[in-house]
């Protein structure tokens, strides 16, 4: 088992090992007191874990509420996210109770906005069950759902009190979302350690999961600590993310996140070598990286339309985007370039 601390606004704990799903009462108990909570889950995750998770919680003196939403990217949205705010309120949670994120990406982004809105702020407790989740969402603060006009536009800044990863929940996962995990464990690499990035570039990490989880954690809280608000060198993590969340809009979010951050890495590669960012071409390592970890490469879109989805990225400020440039692999950085310059960059799909 392992244990990262997050110093943000407010310090946590990301626990990491196998079967501590178990002690997730306990350590709730411990550190929130005997309160009522509601479970957040989804339909996928809900067979799987819910009973564990309800059951750990109970035996330590929790009364436990629990909602499950429709599993998809499409449930992100405004609607859910107030329906399970009309439920905490129609259960009367107060300020002395809690929530609890079971699942991936999606329930963790909802759960902490709800959790950071209810009431004006009630604690909340993330248990990634996904290898995306463990390795970025589930740490650092970032809640939000998604608008019409694009992904994760409206949201807020909300730590979690406690952050338990069973590694055993992995193993329930598809071939497909645990590729999508590895996208993110990808962009670590490029962004921050060579090290990290030699280590999965050639696949088969399922023997390494629970050390390749705190590595990622540790870059994430590194980052987080500098720059909790995303004003600065938050904006690294980022990489790939100004095409992938065109792909994922003109997809119809039937293109996973993870599979469109790796094209997104992929192009913004290609392009940053072309445009002379870069100081080497960490296109071919990149491309290798994600065949030999099930993810895609190519995109079928047209630049004109990835680039008119990009204007909506929260990352616009004005007539400019902040775009994350690979200058070699484990070192990236951020640069400001006009909007008209997106359409260059999606030449380069």
């Amino acid at each position: 088992m392992k244990s990262v601390r997050v110093p943000a606004s407010k310090e946590y704990e990301v626990i990491i090992g196998s079967g501590i799903i178990s002690t997730l009462g306990e350590k709730c108990v411990s550190l929130l007191g005997k309160r009522r909570c509601i479970v957040i889950t989804d339909s996928n995750v809900a067979p799987l874990w819910l009973g564990k998770a309800v059951d750990s919680l109970e035996k330590s003196g929790i009364d436990v509420i629990t909602y499950i939403f429709p599993a998809g990217e499409e449930s992100k949205s405004a609607k859910t996210l107030f329906d399970i705010l009309e439920f905490m309120a129609d259960n009367r949670l107060t300020r002395t109770d809690f929530a609890v994120a079971l699942g991936g990406g999606v329930t963790g982004d909802m759960t902490g906005l709800a959790a950071s809105l209810y009431l004006r702020g009630i604690p909340f407790v993330q248990v990634p069950t996904t290898l995306l989740a463990a390795v970025d969402s589930s740490v650092g603060g970032k809640t939000a759902v998604n608008l019409t006009a694009g992904k994760n536009l409206m949201g807020a800044f909300y730590q979690p009190s406690l952050v338990v990863c069973d590694t055993d929940t992995l193993s329930t996962l598809s071939p497909e979302i645990f590729a999508d995990g590895m996208a993110e464990v990808i962009k670590y690499g490029v962004i921050f350690d060579r090290e990290l990035f030699d280590a999965v570039k050639h696949g088969n990490i399922k023997d390494n999961t629970e050390n390749i989880i705190a590595r990622c954690v540790e870059l994430k809280r590194d980052v987080v600590e500098k720059d909790e608000f995303d004003k600065g060198d938050r904006q690294l993590l980022n990489f790939g993310h100004t095409m992938a969340h065109s792909i994922e809009k003109l997809s119809n979010f039937e293109i996973s996140h993870g599979s469109a951050v790796a094209i997104g890495m992929v192009i913004a590669s290609k392009a940053s070598i072309a445009l002379g960012w870069s100081d080497e071409d960490c296109t071919d390592g990149i491309i290798e990286a994600n065949r030999n970890n099930n993810l895609p490469c190519e995109c079928t879109f047209s630049p004109e339309d990835l680039a008119d989805a990009a204007l909506s990225d929260k990352k616009r400020t004005g007539g400019e985007i902040t775009f994350v440039v690979p200058k070699k692999i484990g070192e990236c950085v951020l640069k400001k370039i006009p909007v008209d310059v997106l359409k260059e960059i999606a030449e380069y799909k």
